[in-house]
């Protein structure tokens, strides 16, 4: 999918959002400013959840109210896999509600194999290719 704005991409997140089930976890990958926190805002959005939603770089994990649990993750300051599962990182990767990670990339094979993966490229316009694979069910947006 191509994005051409911040309230595109919102909307995606907010389709995907629809689509996500208790349990679900889903990977975030993009470099610095791709719209991963954009995308997030979407989902929250999906799930009732009124709070503002902020990418939580310095507290790693907020955790958020609605429709179902949300735990956003984002572990760019996080130095690996020895790292996450020190901090009882593992426990976010199965949830009780649905999980997203910025900088999954970080935790690598820790990453369940029935997660989401959504990738955030920029163009040369500016626009961003939105790509969503994997997960554990079907979904419209793949």
């Amino acid at each position: 999918m191509i994005s051409h704005s911040e309230k595109e991409t919102e909307d995606i997140g907010y389709r995907f959002g629809k689509e996500l089930r208790r349990g679900d976890t889903v990977s975030l990958i993009g470099s610095l400013g791709a719209g991963k926190t954009v995308l997030a805002k979407g989902i929250a959005r999906a799930l009732g959840i009124q709070e503002a939603i902020v990418s939580p770089t310095f507290t790693l994990v907020q955790e958020y109210d609605g429709t179902e649990k949300l735990y956003h993750l984002d572990l760019y300051r996080l130095s690996g896999e020895d790292e996450f599962e020190s901090m009882g990182g593992e426990e976010f990767l199965y949830p009780d509600g649905i999980t997203l990670i910025e900088w999954a990339e970080k935790i690598g094979t820790m990453m369940p194999r029935s997660a989401f993966r959504v990738s955030i490229g920029i163009l040369s316009d500016g626009s961003r290719e939105i790509t969503i694979e994997g997960g554990s069910h079907e979904c419209s947006l793949i």
